[in-house]
């Protein structure tokens, strides 16, 4: 039977269909798709708005008590457009689609696989909640059911959408350290077969080579400068003589502890903070931290609460991992932890032919040319999108 030519739908359903089996971290998580830009296209630089749910606190007795709505839209900006390209001549236009998607679909979808998974999983450094030990390859179940205890404590709903994403290391050391503990003959078949962790203790499981490496800044353990402070800027000083705090590093405050974000009640356990934006001490040790989460206490935020009480003045601060030190994040998460958004790109005119797809919240483009001094086909496959922490408390750091 002879080969018909392709087409660009052919070759976008094809793509997304691979990209989509690629994404070991991107493909667990929240994607948002934009349908505002789908007549003209988005460009770099283009919005889109993802609405988060209101929380209430709720009132006791037959009176009435109507609380305020506070809505809250998170944006999220389109500032990665990333693409493939490559030629292909007349006589390969001919190929079936398997063959060429072996050719050139499956290396151009994992390239860009990667980099999606990659500059997602840079969203470490929103997430305050951490466990495991620094330096140290995750080796023991126990770690896997810290991480769901702390998720459990942000009131992280346990609906199947529960997912840990740790490097070759981690799920190298975790499925040895699991081997003797499932009853099930095919739980025990599949990992020994697929050499993969397999989903266990409320968790999908998966296995990312873009785990990303995090190095903590210089900073000495300080103090909190300043009583009653809230938001998302704390003053701190004894970080010592210009001291460097990176994004991501996470520290507790003496006294300040977690509260539920449903009951409310606290957790008995001190409230991890990370630092969002990199940042360094002047000459007297003094620093003013960009945080997440915020230091919300029941006087000043009800509704949105985090912690049991404000820090006082000269708490305490003790950074989670030693000054100077490099270690691995894997990341164990729910799906509306993080949000992956793409939207169409605009369709260029005077081509050879041009296309665009969308597939489970992710938007393709590809363009070909002729160019008849080579009788080849230039050919690019697009994809614009955005990465933003929606609820990144529903999400805790495995350190290794």
């Amino acid at each position: 039977m002879a080969n018909t030519l392709l087409n660009t739908s052919k070759i976008l359903d094809k793509s997304l269909m691979i990209l989509e089996n690629n994404l070991a971290f991107s493909g667990r998580v929240n994607k948002e798709y934009s349908d505002e830009f789908a007549i003209k296209g988005a460009k770099i630089g283009s919005t889109v708005n993802v609405r988060k749910p209101v929380r209430f606190v709720g009132t006791t007795g037959p009176a009435l008590a109507v609380e305020n709505v506070v809505e809250t839209v998170v944006p999220v900006t389109l500032d990665t457009q990333f693409h493939v390209d490559f030629t292909f001549s007349s006589q390969e236009l001919t190929l079936n689609i398997d063959d060429f998607a072996d050719r050139y679909l499956k290396p151009a979808m994992a390239t860009i696989a990667n980099k999606i998974d990659f500059d997602g999983l840079g969203l470490y450094t929103s997430v305050a909640n951490q466990v495991g030990t620094a330096g140290t390859t995750p080796n023991d179940i126990a770690t896997l059911l810290a991480a769901g205890t702390r998720l459990d404590q942000e009131a992280t709903p346990r609906d199947g959408q529960r997912t840990v994403v740790w490097d070759p290391a981690a799920n190298g050391s975790m499925v040895k350290a699991a081997a003797g503990l499932f009853n099930a003959p095919r739980p025990i078949s599949d990992q020994y077969e697929s050499g993969i962790f397999v989903p266990a203790l409320g968790f999908d499981i998966g296995m990312d080579q873009n785990i990303r490496q995090a190095t903590t800044g210089t900073r000495t353990n300080g103090t909190v400068s300043g009583a009653g402070q809230t938001g998302t800027t704390l003053n701190v000083t004894g970080l010592g003589a210009g001291g460097t705090v990176a994004a991501g590093d996470t520290f507790t405050i003496a006294g300040v502890f977690a509260v539920n974000p449903q009951s409310r009640q606290s957790t008995r356990v001190l409230r991890q903070f990370t630092v969002t934006a990199a940042a360094t001490a002047d000459g007297s040790g003094n620093a003013a931290l960009t945080i997440f989460p915020s230091i919300n206490t029941a006087a000043s935020n009800q509704q949105y609460q985090t912690v049991s009480a404000g820090p006082a003045n000269a708490a305490v601060v003790t950074w989670d991992v030693a000054a100077s030190t490099q270690y691995t994040v894997n990341m164990a998460y729910h799906k509306n932890a993080f949000t992956l958004a793409t939207a169409d790109l605009q369709m260029p005119e005077g081509v050879d032919f041009a296309g665009r797809r969308n597939h489970k919240g992710i938007s393709m483009r590809i363009v070909r040319q002729y160019a008849i001094g080579t009788d080849t086909f230039p050919c690019r496959i697009d994809v614009l999108y955005g990465w933003r922490p929606i609820y990144q408390e529903l999400a805790c750091r495995i350190a290794g």
